[in-house]
């Protein structure tokens, strides 16, 4: 029977194991999506299967300079203790040694043979999910990084002009301020609507006329833009002299940056242990 990648795609989203894996599962049990899971189950794939489904919010971000370039990706744990491990240590080594290589930023086409049997591998090891995020290929005429030392926050900013140490100056900027954007015009219209929407619900614009409203409204959406956009930011090294003052000094212009920051933008569910204890004692 053919495997067509619908079947492929359901039996990864119910076990959580690799493409490869779910594939010749699905082969041996003549397509058949129930069987392949009881195969599965009888063996390694069953507990990678079982911690599929645990959130990985912790993790390593690992960033390495190639030619033309700079790569970065984030690979994730559930705890920060696992995080620190030698063996998922290495297993981030070879992720980003992958990336530098192949610059494949799919991170199912990334990580598919023998990264996700290596993956499969580290769960049995360290009893936690493990998951390749995501990674980031950033090239251009002038680019530098910055990675922080706890190895959780990185940074890629790519300039026309200027050096890499220029770049990596303003990518050590980025993990520590956090801008949203780089330029005020790049800020997206819903973000602007949503800063609006807040300031006309703050205390002291109540009951004055729409025109003056207007006017505050201007002037703090400019200040928003201000804070929240690179260029105008001041220089963490310097805050006498913007980003943008800073690159038309070194003759460099900065085209673009991206900010990683391991488990950015993932809901942990808050587990209460002691209940959780307490209802298995009771059930």
């Amino acid at each position: 029977m053919a495997i067509s990648a619908a079947m492929v795609k359901e039996l990864r989203e119910r076990t959580g194991l690799g493409m490869m894996e779910c594939k010749k599962a699905l082969k041996e049990a003549g397509g058949d999506i129930d069987k392949a899971i009881e195969d599965l189950r009888k063996n390694s794939g069953l507990k990678a299967a079982k911690k599929a489904s645990r959130t990985a919010a912790e993790g390593k971000v690992r960033v390495v300079a190639t030619e033309g370039g700079v790569v970065a990706v984030e690979v994730n744990s559930e705890t920060d203790f696992a995080a620190g491990d030698a063996n998922f240590a290495a297993f981030a080594d070879t992720v980003a040694a992958k990336l530098a290589e192949t610059k494949e930023t799919d991170v199912a086409k990334l990580t598919e043979g023998e990264l996700e049997e290596a993956r499969e591998a580290l769960v049995q090891k360290i009893g936690e999910n493990v998951t390749v995020r995501r990674a980031f290929v950033v090239e251009g005429a002038t680019v530098g990084s910055y990675l922080h030392s706890n190895g959780k926050i990185a940074a890629i900013v790519e300039l026309i002009g200027g050096d890499s140490e220029l770049a990596k100056d303003i990518a050590m900027h980025v993990t520590a301020v956090n801008p949203r954007v780089c330029r005020p015009e790049d800020m997206p219209e819903e973000e602007l609507k949503k800063e609006e929407e807040i300031i006309k619900a703050q205390p002291d614009m109540a009951g004055k006329p729409a025109e003056i409203v207007e006017k505050m409204m201007g002037g703090r959406i400019k200040k928003f833009l201000k804070e929240n956009s690179l260029l105008e930011q001041p220089f963490v090294k310097n805050p006498e002299q913007t980003i943008a003052q800073l690159a038309k000094e070194a003759g460099a212009e900065v085209v673009s940056f991206v900010r990683i920051e391991v488990g950015e933008g993932i809901e942990v569910e808050e587990v209460d242990f002691a209940a959780e204890v307490a209802a298995q004692l009771n059930g």
